[in-house]
């Protein structure tokens, strides 16, 4: 099978497609500067939204995410904006865990796979 590359850049790509499983790389907020983690939150899950569906899929095909929080008291903030975007339908399984982000203005950092839309 081959692999497809979304929005590949000189280190690494936004995401992959192979087969019919799509698998986008960790996603953080486009702006940090400022912001708080609800903020960041509902940034990366539009950005999610957008590349999911120039890949053929969307939220209720996600398969499973893996969130990343720079300080897991914000748990209950990054949850909020999780709460209000997730399909309640068709929820995938996920994982939170703190761990420390490749620059401090970032306080979330979301990464999925995804499932192509039949």
């Amino acid at each position: 099978m081959s692999i497809e590359r979304i929005e590949p850049g000189s280190r690494m790509s936004q995401g992959a497609i192979h087969g019919n499983t799509i698998y986008l790389a960790g996603q953080v907020a486009s702006d940090p500067v400022g912001t708080g983690v609800t903020a960041q939150t509902q940034n990366i899950l539009e950005q999610i939204d957008r590349l999911l569906a120039g890949a053929g899929s969307d939220k209720d095909h996600i398969l499973s995410a893996t969130i990343y929080l720079a300080d897991i008291g914000h748990f209950a903030e990054m949850n909020a904006a999780w709460d209000a975007w997730v399909s309640k339908e068709h929820p995938p399984v996920r994982a939170t865990v703190e761990a420390r982000l490749c620059d401090p203005q970032y306080l979330v950092e979301i990464v999925v796979v995804a499932a192509r839309q039949a």
